[in-house]
């Protein structure tokens, strides 16, 4: 690659990030980072009316918890600022460009009012066209520069009449783009519309302002997803208008994340229906209403990462684990599928599952901590808590399994599940614990193995199974069928604490 790359994400802050939008940026990061270039972060809010507050913070913070900081953005700007379109569109930036087009012909002024165009679809809708399109075929009728004479158009604009300007495609042409993923890719211009490149508020919309930002900026590679190829054609035409097509960017366009059936692109509702986040983070909507996020159920995001980049790639070998690091040393756009990639949960809890079994408990301590402490669980200081982390950390799938998985270290288990002992409790099992809680307390050693040999030598001694009194030991220590090793759970807890915890349930059940 004769020249560093440069590659961007550029988002409209409107909203939650979707995972797939994370995982645009996680490819435009790994190839970046790949080949020694620059990855930018540019807020593209062109579209003032559906622009939220707090929106550009969030996606800021999205990137930072995943680990994919922009080397360049609104926040850390470099050499080709201002990074937001706003602040670019002040400078006059577009306006001059849209001009220019104008001039050369490759775009005209339209005048038409909200109520003009809404009449003209009214007007020419048919049943094989329910939606007609300000194109070729219906510019002619409506109020712009190539329908009006130059004497009227001057006029229109010298007395303020609001317009907007329009790229003018015409039928018969065709479009070529080669993308990185399938290949070369041909369009008719025949089915395209007249898109809009200048709002009536001097406003860009995308397609202008991707293609003069991604000039300026010098943007190499332009990776995107795939909803975004029916407007490639017209992003092809503005470059060869504007800037010559060898000064294009090599562009790729990203396969869907699809549902888990397969059946369409994975959206918020389907997340809400089927129960799992679709959004990085948590989101509060301008209405209030909070869509759940991955890190706040409790993902990893060395997990969410991984389990990201596999929804579409491969490296081939069937490795299906790696780092950040491993990604970047290993990702290539020739390793990314065309088909979409079906979402399962499953398999992402299996990510982070894994994860965390490969994280040390030291690494884990202060992102679980916080969890206990929202539950009102005193942690103890020193080593006692990354020791029960290390313990219970196989069985969690989530950070938050941690506060069930680990709970009753710390606190005294108010309500055990005494339904699940007391139907097979007997006298044999009550003589039992009440001589185990004698054994344990003259035994000289308070280790794990100690305890569990001196149990299953008392277990034979009474003819008692030794796995008909395990459930019930665990259940008075723990409060439930879940936790640790049971013996490395009695060690931990202590002599004293761990024969009160038996004798205080045995006071409850009834032989």
């Amino acid at each position: 690659m004769s020249k560093k790359p440069r590659l961007r994400f550029a988002p409209s802050p409107t909203g939650g990030l979707h995972l797939g939008g994370v995982r645009t940026v996680l490819y435009n990061y790994l190839f970046a980072k790949r080949h020694g270039g620059t990855f930018v972060l540019r807020i593209e809010d062109t579209d003032q009316a559906r622009y939220v507050d707090g929106a550009e913070q969030y996606i800021l913070d999205c990137l930072q918890w995943c680990g994919l900081e922009p080397d360049e953005s609104p926040f850390n700007p470099g050499p080709y600022g201002p990074y937001r379109q706003s602040e670019r569109k002040e400078k006059g930036i577009y306006r001059e460009y849209a001009d220019r087009l104008v001039k050369e012909g490759h775009a005209y002024y339209a005048f038409d009012s909200p109520e003009q165009l809404e009449e003209m679809r009214s007007r020419y809708s048919t049943p094989e066209n329910p939606s007609p399109q300000y194109n070729h075929t219906l510019r002619g009728k409506m109020r712009n520069s190539l329908s009006l004479d130059a004497e009227e158009t001057a006029s229109l604009l010298a007395g303020g009449t609001p317009y907007v300007i329009r790229i003018r495609v015409d039928p018969g042409q065709e479009v070529c783009l080669n993308d990185m993923i399938r290949g070369e890719i041909r369009f008719s211009t025949s089915g395209l519309d007249d898109k809009v490149l200048l709002k009536a508020d001097g406003m860009p919309t995308y397609h202008l302002a991707v293609v003069v930002d991604d000039y300026l900026m010098e943007i190499t590679h332009a990776f995107r997803g795939e909803e975004w190829l029916p407007s490639a054609p017209v992003h092809v035409l503005l470059w060869k208008a504007l800037f010559g097509e060898q000064h294009m960017p090599k562009w790729a366009h990203l396969p869907l994340i699809l549902k888990p059936d397969g059946n369409g692109k994975l959206s918020k509702r389907d997340g809400d229906r089927l129960g799992f986040p679709v959004f990085a983070l948590n989101w509060t909507d301008p209405k209030g209403e909070l869509t759940k996020g991955f890190r706040e159920i409790g993902f990893l995001p060395g997990a969410f990462l991984n389990m990201l980049a596999m929804l579409g790639w491969n490296d081939g070998s069937g490795q299906e684990l790696f780092t950040l690091q491993e990604l970047i040393e290993k990702f290539s756009m020739e390793r990314v599928h065309k088909g979409g990639a079906k979402f399962d949960f499953e398999k992402a809890k299996w990510f982070n599952h894994e994860w965390i079994k490969w994280s040390t408990a030291d690494a884990l301590a202060p992102l679980v901590k916080p969890l206990f402490v929202e539950k009102g669980i005193a942690i103890p200081e020193g080593e006692r808590f990354t020791q029960v982390l290390g313990l219970i950390k196989e069985r969690c799938t989530l950070l938050t399994d941690f506060v069930q998985q680990g709970a009753f270290f710390f606190t005294f288990p108010a309500n055990p599940d005494l339904a699940s002992i007391q139907a097979k409790w007997n006298e044999a099992k009550q003589l039992f614990f009440a001589e185990l809680i004698r054994q344990y307390e003259l035994l000289p050693e308070w280790e794990a193995d100690r305890l569990e040999a001196d149990f299953k030598q008392m277990a034979a001694a009474a003819e008692i199974k030794p796995g008909d009194l395990l459930q019930p030991l665990r259940i008075m220590l723990v409060g439930g069928k879940y936790g640790p090793g049971v013996f490395a759970i009695a060690a931990w807890l202590g002599r004293q604490e761990t024969i009160h915890r038996i004798r205080h349930v045995m006071g409850l059940l009834r032989p």
